[in-house]
């Protein structure tokens, strides 16, 4: 079945931030497990992996609303990877409820910052965004009326 997910680089806080959506969204992470780099096995004439990357996220995944996939990953520089968040991403939600869209616009903007308070919109929805703590952008549209 097709399908369409989300994937987060993060630098070293892969776990903490996925701790965060699941408290928000519920559920369990995939296999209810989290992929380590150090379950890699070992390839030959490729140097040995540093100790401080072993325990960092190599996979991890979160169904959220029921039909989304958050996945994510450290990204350890030890490895070539330069994560730069931006504003070039947002994961846009779209809640069935106005209650539900404001439950979780709360959440996610705990600690972060709000960059348009939820309102209704001269489309006709509910609408608002945020920047949650990880730097991550969230986009809220319900079509519920008042």
């Amino acid at each position: 079945m097709a399908s369409v997910s989300t994937y987060l680089n993060f630098v070293h806080n892969t776990e903490e931030a996925f701790n965060f959506y699941k408290s928000v969204f519920g559920g369990e992470f995939t296999g209810n497990r989290i992929a380590r780099f150090g379950d890699i096995p070992a390839s030959p004439g490729q140097p040995p992996m540093k100790e401080e990357d072993k325990n960092l996220v190599m996979h991890i995944e979160l169904r959220i609303l029921d039909s989304h996939t958050l996945m994510g990953t450290d990204a350890p520089e030890s490895m070539g990877f330069h994560v730069n968040f931006g504003n070039n991403s947002h994961i846009n939600l779209q809640p069935d409820t106005r209650k539900e869209t404001k439950e979780l616009f709360d959440k996610l903007s705990a600690g972060g910052k709000v960059t348009m308070d939820l309102q209704d919109m001269f489309w006709g929805d509910y609408y608002g965004s945020c920047t949650d703590k990880f730097g991550v952008q969230w986009m809220f549209n319900c079509s519920e009326k008042k």
